[in-house]
């Protein structure tokens, strides 16, 4: 991203060059296993990747905040008694979310000018909507500087945004990700209680390839809340033995021998998907402790089947993509990232192949779905930060 390009934007739509804007940057993330998991209480392995959001911003003193991106056409004007209400289904719902939360701490908030510019791929499962709540929230944090809030503290903030405003009941891992993310280390978190501790992730000989399937899906109005609705009745079932409110709170040995007490073969599914997939990562972090990423690999693939047979969240294109993937030698594993429905998959892939993984696993996905993929060598980055 050229900075000084977006710079001159900003002064081109706000005025006023001789005050310039703070700049300040928001990675997207991938989560490399543990999926759906995070707002089942369960475990989550993601990490920041080098693909994020650019917010420039200003504090001005008419009490209005102008909201511009590079990326969307809309933009728009509020004045700050009225940062509480949704615009639509736009996109700046996102930061207006973070607003609300502000407002609720009882922060006074004073107009901005605020222009955003991200180069993640839009519905592509990289959480681009995390990273723009999450720049949103440590740009204000910076400026108002309000009473102290935390790292964590504005992640939680932004979780609340999306469920309470935005209306999407997505679990923690996101912003966590976004917000915690260090360069070179996964996140090895535990939804539930929060605790989380930074896993060594330096692939060497290899490569971690972001898979775009380029079939669109909004979160938003897909089975995401369908799926959370039947891993809950999944948790009345089990609750009737056992004292728990989450399903990432049951071991798989617990659930292998009380499964049947969940007479619903589908919510059986469903939960099986979410224990079984809690394993993994506890797995997966075993075989990164021990630099072992083929048995990592196997753990993708494996995360991969169970979310196309138990939990039904892929699809043709996903699942077409990660079948090339996985054909390939050189390719130790290969599976879909993200809510699915779409969005992306993540492989990691040998150095000397890549460049024949993108060719190859392009155009077989192109021939079988005739949609064009596109493919991004991600890099392991820090998380949310000032760009001075």
């Amino acid at each position: 991203m050229d900075l000084k390009i977006l710079n001159e934007l900003f002064i081109k739509m706000y005025g006023k060059p001789e005050v310039g804007p703070r700049c300040f940057f928001a990675p997207g993330r991938v989560n490399l296993i543990g999926e759906h998991t995070d707002y089942n209480g369960g475990f989550v392995l993601p990490c920041a990747i080098q693909h994020g959001t650019y917010l420039l911003v200003r504090p001005n003193a008419d009490g209005v905040v102008r909201l511009g991106s590079t990326n969307m056409e809309f933009s728009t004007a509020i004045p700050v008694g009225e940062l509480s209400q949704k615009v639509g289904n736009q996109w700046v719902n996102y930061p207006l979310g973070i607003f609300d939360q502000f407002r609720k701490l009882g922060i006074t908030i004073p107009g901005f000018e605020m222009l955003y510019s991200g180069d993640i791929p839009n519905g592509a499962g990289l959480s681009s909507s995390a990273s723009i709540e999450m720049v949103t929230a440590f740009a204000l944090n910076m400026i108002l500087k309000p009473v102290p809030l935390e790292m964590i503290d504005l992640v939680k903030m932004a979780q609340r945004s999306e469920n309470e405003f935005v209306g999407l009941n997505c679990g923690i891992m996101d912003m966590f990700a976004v917000g915690m993310g260090h360069k070179d280390h996964a996140l090895f978190l535990n939804c539930l209680t929060l605790e989380h501790k930074r896993v060594p992730f330096v692939l060497r000989g290899f490569k971690l390839i972001i898979g775009n399937t380029n079939k669109q899906r909004g979160l938003a109005d897909s089975k995401y809340n369908e799926r959370v609705a039947e891993c809950q009745l999944a948790v009345t079932y089990l609750s009737q033995s056992l004292p728990v409110s989450k399903l990432g709170e049951i071991s798989f040995m617990q659930f292998f021998k009380m499964q049947e007490e969940i007479p619903d073969e589908l919510i059986r599914r469903r939960a099986r998907h979410v224990i079984s997939e809690n394993q993994r990562v506890l797995n997966s972090v075993s075989s990164l402790l021990k630099d072992d990423i083929l048995q990592f690999g196997a753990l993708m693939n494996a995360s991969h089947e169970s979310l196309r047979d138990n939990y039904e969240v892929t699809g043709f294109e996903l699942d077409t993509m990660v079948a090339e993937a996985q054909k390939m030698n050189g390719v130790v594993g290969s599976r879909m990232t993200g809510a699915g429905f779409g969005g992306c998959t993540v492989s990691i892939v040998r150095e000397d192949v890549v460049d024949k993984f993108i060719e190859q696993v392009g155009y077989e996905y192109h021939l079988k779905t005739g949609l064009k993929a596109d493919f991004y060598i991600a890099e392991v980055s820090d998380g949310v930060r000032e760009i001075k």
